[in-house]
């Protein structure tokens, strides 16, 4: 599990072909790695994957076709920035929102624009996404957790502060740039659980099922 606190900006050193898929090297930046151990997990961009090898300031993680497929890091070339994040301990501060790193779909980025100190950006994700995505609900973008502003259809806005723009890869977003999006984990155990209530024949379940697809919730089609 993650937070959606981003630790650190890195970038790709290499990206692999190895058997069909690819192993990427990450250079870490200021990312400690100093409590990591080989098969530990970092979430790269909102994805989590499984460091394989380690050193003194960067790590090595095989990614597979199915997460190339699901996710933009089939993207990433040399020079590529990168949000790192490595796995929650028990000890560490929830400061964001819980993430799974197991990212949902890609979204592509439509416009960016200044809103005082900040900037918001639109972004436009699968229609069969949209109803995951509620207003002041919470969503991960490359792995940054946020507070979603506004929904239109398949379209939602964050505004991402200074610190946020200088500490993650949102700085070099461009529209037209696709980012990995991760929705918000109990909005998504919420409709599966309800589903399987309902298809039990619970009739307070099914109410409270209706109720949902109603206010766009879930998507009952």
């Amino acid at each position: 599990m993650f937070t959606g606190i981003i630790q650190a900006l890195g970038s790709v050193e290499k990206s692999e072909k190895r058997g069909g898929d690819i192993r990427l090297t990450i250079a870490c930046g200021e990312l400690d790695l100093s409590r990591t151990q080989p098969g530990d997990s970092i979430a790269v961009n909102g994805a989590c994957l499984t460091a394989i090898e380690l050193g003194a300031h960067s790590f090595c993680a095989d990614v597979s076709v199915e997460t190339m497929n699901k996710t933009s890091l089939g993207d990433l070339a040399p020079g590529s920035p990168v949000n790192l994040e490595p796995a929650l301990t028990v000890n560490d501060a929830l400061g964001g929102h819980l993430v799974s790193g197991h990212v949902d779909g890609v979204g592509a980025l439509v416009e960016m624009e200044s809103d005082a100190r900040s900037i918001r950006y639109r972004f436009e994700i699968d229609p069969s996404l949209q109803h995951y995505i509620a207003a002041k609900g919470s969503v991960t973008v490359d792995g940054t957790s946020l507070t979603v502003n506004g929904v239109e259809a398949n379209r939602f806005d964050v505004n991402i502060v200074p610190h946020t723009q200088q500490k993650t890869v949102f700085q070099y977003y461009q529209p037209g740039s696709r980012v990995n999006i991760e929705v918000d984990i109990i909005a998504r155990y919420l409709e599966r659980l309800l589903r399987g209530r309902s298809d039990a024949g619970e009739d307070k379940d099914q109410r409270l099922l209706e109720t949902l697809i109603k206010s766009g919730f879930i998507n009952h089609e």
